[in-house]
């Protein structure tokens, strides 16, 4: 029988592709609060994928929510800027700590 011709597989990860793009891929080990972990089983579940895949999709939709929120922020401080109206500040501080807060 002759030799394999066959290269070794190598133990990295290839890059995924996505749409053309090769993009790296990083890999994480986290540790969630039971609580927390059955919410991303149960969503896992609903998505009709992994726990990886729901875990990262959960982080990317709270950085984008973070950075709306940001800029949401932001928008009102230049609208109250832009008013000048004393009575108004209190209101303004109301709704700045809760974007800030999340309360």
């Amino acid at each position: 029988m002759p030799p394999s011709t066959a290269k070794p597989s190598s133990s990295r990860r290839p890059a995924s592709v996505n749409q053309g793009r090769v993009t790296a891929q990083s890999r994480y080990t986290v540790a969630l609060a039971p609580a927390v972990a059955d919410n991303v089983a149960r969503y896992a579940r609903t998505a009709d994928t992994s726990m990886s895949k729901a875990i990262a999709a959960l982080v990317r939709l709270g950085l984008e929510g973070q950075d709306s929120r940001r800029v949401e922020f932001f928008n009102k401080l230049n609208a109250n800027l832009a008013n000048e109206e004393p009575s108004q500040q209190d209101r303004m501080v109301d709704e700045f700590q809760a974007l800030i807060l999340g309360a």
